[in-house]
């Protein structure tokens, strides 16, 4: 039989990782979460994951290093973050947006910042 649960997760309350993420829903294969209002100067990274990552950006601005590619990040983009590639952001305008990781980032330690 398929698994038919629903969920709904509200960003207010929901968990909080090491990073600041606030992690949303969650299903087997798939995971969201949100980073709000992250302050800018912030470096995150560099980092290499063992999942994928798509994002949009809601507000603020970014510069996302991946493996010797620059993206400028900015309202209404969107990114891609492949499995195992080096990558760095570094915060350049108060940040807000929403990720959804493939498989979910929380699951096994793959969101630790080891």
């Amino acid at each position: 039989m398929p698994d038919t649960t629903i969920k709904k997760v509200e960003a207010g309350s929901s968990p909080k990782g090491e990073m600041g993420q606030r992690y949303l829903v969650a299903g087997k294969r798939v995971s969201m979460r949100i980073w709000i209002d992250e302050p800018g100067g912030k470096l995150k990274g560099p980092s290499s994951r063992e999942y994928e990552t798509v994002g949009y950006v809601i507000s603020g601005s970014a510069k996302l290093d991946l493996e010797g590619q620059t993206l400028n990040l900015k309202r209404g983009d969107s990114w891609l973050v492949p499995a195992g590639a080096m990558h760095q952001y570094t915060i350049i305008e108060p940040f807000t947006a929403v990720e959804a990781t493939a498989p979910p980032a929380e699951v096994r330690g793959r969101d630790t910042t080891e």
